[in-house]
């Protein structure tokens, strides 16, 4: 297997979190072949409080080094902000000036190579029945702004041990997950347009509804036809407070 350099806390990271997620769930990766070797955007459903474990043991097993968008909050708890800063995950600072300073890392680190996943529902979904919600633009955004792959990654079964709905927590032994890669989105539509709000609204839905087809696939039922869900502008502003 190829060695990846992981780094002191990283790879802190990885001893101690692998072992108790590897007693949680049993895991099945698909389409891992699909990930480009150089620096590429990751989206993804967000299904759970637990899919940053969900999703950084599949990178970790390409091998890779993952680099998630994370609250700036969390880099400020002691010894998980210094855990957050020493594996260079990226700091978002939602509703202030400093929010553009995560693009702008993002864009550098997908430059140097790296893997950078991205929850364009920011948060987990509160669709009733569990599919992707609308997303925001920060993913496409990213992708245009740095030229690199959008790859759509789809996991299910991380909302048994937490539902993003009723918010219950319970671990449970072995619990089945599933990650699935799909082919890269199609970028090159948009390659000589204005990267405008619309540009990017128009990109961000044709993502959603991507990881919305791949996710039925492993559900194994038909996707819904209606529009993505979409938060009540009150649930909105809770999310952007919390």
């Amino acid at each position: 297997m190829t060695r990846v350099r992981r780094g002191f806390w990283l790879g802190l990271a990885i001893a101690v979190l692998k072992p108790a997620i590897l007693v949680m769930t049993r895991h099945e990766w698909r389409g891992q072949e699909l990930i480009p070797p150089d620096g590429a955007v990751v989206v993804t459903n967000h299904i759970s409080k637990i899919d940053p474990l969900v999703l950084g043991h599949f990178i970790v097993d390409l091998p890779r080094n993952p680099r998630f968008l994370a609250k700036d909050t969390l880099f400020h708890k002691p010894f998980i902000g210094m855990v957050f800063r020493g594996a260079h995950q990226i700091p978002v600072h939602r509703n202030s000036a400093d929010a553009a300073k995560a693009l702008a890392a993002a864009v550098d680190a997908v430059a140097d190579g790296s893997l950078v996943l991205m929850h364009p529902e920011g948060t987990c979904t509160k669709d009733p029945d569990l599919w992707p919600m609308k997303g925001k633009t920060g993913a496409a955004r990213l992708a245009l702004l740095s030229g690199a792959p959008m790859i759509p990654v789809v996991q299910w079964g991380a909302q048994r041990i937490h539902h993003p709905v009723t918010g219950k927590f319970r671990p449970r032994w072995r619990t089945p997950v599933t990650v699935v890669v799909g082919e890269p989105i199609d970028l090159s539509e948009y390659a000589d347009r204005p990267v405008t709000v619309e540009l990017l609204d128009e990109l961000t839905e044709k993502t959603m509804l991507r990881l919305r087809e791949m996710l039925a696939e492993i559900r194994g039922v038909p996707a819904p036809t209606g529009p993505l869900f979409t938060l009540p502008k009150a649930g909105r502003k809770r999310e952007a407070t919390s």
